[in-house]
């Protein structure tokens, strides 16, 4: 998006075109004549209408959403758990400014520091809109900013941080060296300005390697949302003593332990058949909490190495980390024989679930001669040597 299509996004003759297009289709809009700069108004519409779910403030606020800082921005959702609070955050890459929003909610002031001039404006724009006025947008460079910050003397309660993880050419990045600003770089300059610094990871980051590049006084935290792990942070600083790393699911909870964290203190032998199936959420799994939770909330329940499944008789009281299943039987694995009692069933279709099975989903449909989806529920794991499929009942919690 263009400094020139910013400017026409914020005369008042575009936003009520916008607003009374707000529930067409934005192809239909984009072909209407009728409409002045039809194609921009589109695309606002077009974005509008996705922000109703994922940014339901800049939806309510009709702000200006320009497409790759849209695709890019955290979630609502995500960026209202964080629980930071103090005087002054700065925002190191304010993007379109999600983050930003939510921790000026914390915060007596935010500075948002943003590279891109268009970005900058759209940010200026749209803070005000939302009526965030303890926000101040600087356009800069990261590292820039940093240095003219530090030099002046200037202290933070918490300096903020996404970097972002594209490429020139698009390529998705994981590697945080690889990413701008470079967080790792930039560490010891921004250990004198603040106590508290906390750097968002792709959700691809690995928990274990925060602690190798980060030391172990850091917090790690895996959030997950619908069962989609959306992002991975990692909190530094002198104001922390002792790791510790966390899984959150959003509308459930919480579940943190010491880094690293202590072997099991019991373990218990596969022995089916069993009552319950739990498929730990995927916070849970890439926090590599999995068997740790079971051994300390769920009696004599067995955990799938590798962060798997559990199995158990019996369930734990308040919210558990995962699907909750009651399992209608479990056997070991014989295509053969499972495909002839899926006919005789009359089952063409299954939902179909698998950790830790040489076969995916869509392989398993083929070599059963079934769809996925369905009423019927079942699942596949190994354990050791051996490969088993289990029958579910309806989810339970």
């Amino acid at each position: 998006m263009t400094t020139e299509e910013i400017l026409l996004l914020e005369l008042p003759a575009l936003g009520r075109l916008t607003e009374e297009n707000i529930d067409r289709d934005p192809t239909a809009v984009a072909l209407d004549k009728r409409i002045a700069h039809a194609p921009l108004i589109a695309t606002q519409v077009k974005y509008l209408q996705r922000a109703r779910r994922k940014l339901p403030s800049y939806y309510a606020a009709r702000a200006i959403l320009p497409p790759l800082a849209f695709e890019q921005s955290s979630s609502e959702a995500a960026a209202a758990r964080k629980e930071w609070s103090g005087d002054m955050c700065i925002d190191l890459t304010c993007g379109l400014g999600v983050d930003s929003l939510h921790l000026a909610r914390r915060f007596s002031r935010v500075v948002a520091v943003e590279r891109d001039p268009v970005l900058a404006r759209v940010a200026e724009i749209n803070f005000r809109r939302l009526g965030a006025d303890n926000i101040t947008v600087i356009c800069a460079r990261a590292e820039d900013f940093l240095r003219d910050f530090a030099a002046s003397g200037g202290r933070a309660d918490l300096v903020y941080a996404d970097p972002d993880r594209r490429s020139d050419t698009g390529r998705k990045l994981v590697r945080m060296e690889e990413c701008s600003p470079d967080m790792l770089q930039l560490l010891p300059l921004l250990k004198g300005v603040t106590k508290r610094i906390v750097v968002k990871l792709s959700p691809l980051f690995d928990v274990a390697e925060c602690f190798r590049l980060f030391g172990a006084d850091c917090r790690v935290e895996v959030f997950s949302l619908g069962g989609e792990c959306k992002e991975v942070t990692v909190e530094t600083g002198s104001a922390l003593s002792g790791g510790s790393v966390s899984a959150t699911i959003a509308d459930r909870g919480r579940w943190s332990y010491p880094w690293p964290a202590p072997a099991p203190t019991s373990g218990w032998a596969f022995a089916p058949p069993y009552r319950y199936l739990v498929i730990p959420d995927v916070a849970l799994r890439k926090a590599r909490l999995t068997a740790l939770y079971a051994a300390e909330a769920i009696p004599q329940a067995f955990a799938v190495p590798g962060d798997g499944y559990l199995f158990a008789n019996r369930l734990p009281e308040g919210t558990i980390p995962g699907k909750v299943f009651e399992v209608a039987g479990m056997v070991r694995f014989d295509p053969a024989r499972l495909k002839r009692e899926l006919r005789r069933e009359g089952i063409r279709s299954a939902d179909l679930y698998t950790h830790g099975f040489p076969l995916s989903a869509p392989e398993l449909a083929r070599r059963l001669g079934i769809r996925e989806g369905g009423r019927t529920r079942l699942a596949f794991t190994s354990v050791g040597q051996e490969l088993w499929v289990i029958g579910l009942k309806e989810v339970i919690l």
